[in-house]
């Protein structure tokens, strides 16, 4: 059977395609998170004095009228119906957590009814009636929040932007069951859902909203800019098309050529792509009587099994999913035991996603890898976009992992501020 995500397999025709796989299929537990508001550390420390309301209020009077600015005091607007959820309140990223943004765990949810988890990141000397812009981010495809889009929003939120890094449907934290499903329909609607509680929030200025994608969301990211008009920019970085290489295969060989890159092979056939079909459809008995809940093998390679003849770009993948560099136990991709549900590729091989992207009008930044096997998805999207501000920044040196986790200073952090500083307003 042809298997997914980073999990290579052979189908009939001998071409390597992806597939999938599936991490914790247990249920989330249900429970309520609370986020504490943000407070100005003078006004805090006055309430901290045992004084009278009066008192308090003539001093904070007092220093408006000497000029002071005070920060805002924060508090997040939730979005009816959603979930209670039980969400993790230790700092679980792969990163350190900085301190020039304040971080919450929030939920929202969906059109489907799914409620999603993020981590919401505020800068910290936000002004009192300030409305700031936002961007909502997600990906890789099988990674968690707490990996490279967290990562990714944090930074941003250093820089001046509310970021929110969320766990897509049936993933990580987030609700959806079985788990470990993917769907380019529910997980394009997912960045919409992202900028509707964004746009709910008091210090958002719902008219300076943009999204960011990273590998399989990247795509999904350009879909839901070409749906939603309330996107005003869309960024990707180290992007896949997850539908394309889902029903092609990876139309590259798999040994990297003299120069270091990737010279592109012809896609999957019809009839290939039809066998693969029948595989897949005919694990679906198996997959029914379990729920829908029988995994795939895990996508990636122990290190300590990469040998030689393994394709550099996976072992790329274990170096960052497998090791302390980039594990987590609830993303997909760190999961040893299985990865995504064996029949995640049905909802893919028939629907690209892209098919629209000519009709996108808002400014689009592509950043894409030198190095990158995956090149390729960034370079053929960009050419379809049918954005007059679009931009292909190709980092130098650069493979596609060294975009998840900027471990080598090859994430060009200061190109997608001045994108997203450009074109939200």
């Amino acid at each position: 059977m042809v298997l997914a995500h980073f999990f290579l397999g052979k189908s009939v025709s001998g071409r390597f395609v992806l597939v999938s796989g599936i991490l914790n299929s247990q249920k989330i537990h249900c429970l309520r998170t609370i986020a504490p508001p943000y407070c100005a550390s003078s006004i805090q420390q006055r309430r901290n004095h045992a004084l009278t309301k009066i008192l308090m209020k003539s001093t904070l009077a007092a220093a408006l009228a000497l000029g002071l600015a005070a920060q805002a005091e924060v508090s997040l607007t939730p979005m009816k119906g959603t979930q209670t959820m039980q969400l993790s309140q230790e700092w679980d990223k792969i990163f350190p957590q900085s301190n020039k943004v304040e971080h919450h765990k929030v939920l929202f949810k969906n059109r489907y009814g799914i409620t999603l988890a993020g981590d919401l990141y505020v800068p910290e000397d936000i002004k009192d009636g300030a409305k700031l812009p936002a961007i909502a981010v997600a990906g890789a495809f099988g990674a968690v929040k707490e990996q490279s889009s967290g990562l990714y929003a944090q930074a941003m939120a250093e820089r001046g932007f509310v970021t929110l890094a969320f766990d897509p449907s049936y993933l990580g934290e987030s609700g959806g069951e079985p788990r470990n499903m993917a769907s380019p329909d529910i997980n394009t609607e997912d960045f919409s859902a992202a900028v509707d509680y964004l746009g709910l929030q008091n210090f958002v200025n719902r008219d300076e909203i943009g999204i960011l994608g990273i590998c399989g969301w990247g795509g999904m990211a350009l879909n839901a800019a070409v749906n939603d008009t309330r996107i005003k920019a869309v960024a990707t970085s180290t992007m896949y098309d997850m539908t394309r290489v889902m029903a092609n295969g990876y139309e590259i060989n798999m040994k990297q050529n003299a120069q270091g890159g990737y010279d592109r092979t012809p896609a999957q056939t019809a009839e290939a792509r039809y066998q693969m079909k029948v595989q897949l459809n005919n694990g679906r008995w198996e997959a029914a009587q379990n729920g829908y809940a029988t995994l795939a093998p895990a996508n990636n390679l122990d290190p300590k099994d990469i040998t030689a003849d393994t394709p550099k770009f996976i072992a790329e993948y274990a170096d960052f999913y497998r090791t302390k560099r980039g594990f987590h136990p609830r993303a997909v991709n760190s999961n040893p035991q299985g990865s995504w549900a064996t029949t995640v590729p049905l909802a893919f091989i028939n629907m690209p996603i892209l098919q629209r992207a000519g009709e996108l009008r808002a400014p689009a930044l592509i950043v894409h890898g030198e190095k990158a096997h995956s090149r390729y998805f960034s370079e053929d999207a960009f050419k379809s976009l049918g954005s007059k501000n679009k931009e292909l920044y190709i980092v130098p040196g650069a493979n596609h992992t060294d975009l998840y986790d900027n471990t080598r200073g090859k994430i060009p952090f200061d190109k997608f501020e001045q994108f997203f500083k450009a074109n939200l307003h």
